[in-house]
C-alpha cells in the first residue's frame, strides 16, 4: 500500500503593489484621457459663466451655463464610453 498523500502546498497570494493617489490619477488618465478633458471643459466653462453673471453680463452668462451642461454631458459620454472599452478588453 503507498503512503500517506503528500501535503498540500499552499498557493502564493497575489501580490499587490502599493498605489498611491497620483499613480492611480495617472494611470486612469492615460486609460481615458477624455473624461479629465471634459472634467476641464466643465470648470472652464463654469467659471467663465460665473464671471460673465458676476458682470452683468446675463446673455453671455446663460450661454455658458448651456455649455457647461453640453461639456457636463460630454464628459458622462467619456465615462460611460471608458467603462464599456474597460469591460470589453476584460473579456
Amino acid at each position: 500500500a503507498p503512503g500517506p498523500p503528500p501535503p498540500l502546498q499552499p498557493s502564493p497570494l497575489p501580490v499587490f503593489s502599493d498605489e498611491g493617489f497620483g499613480d492611480k490619477f495617472l494611470r486612469k488618465t492615460r486609460e481615458n484621457p477624455l473624461v479629465p478633458l471634459g472634467c476641464l471643459c466643465t470648470v472652464g466653462v463654469l467659471t467663465y459663466g460665473l464671471i460673465s453673471f458676476k458682470r452683468g453680463n446675463v446673455r453671455q452668462s446663460q450661454l455658458m451655463m448651456r455649455a457647461r451642461v453640453l461639456a457636463q454631458g460630454f464628459t458622462f459620454a467619456a465615462l460611460l464610453g471608458g467603462m464599456v472599452v474597460t469591460a470589453m478588453k476584460s473579456r
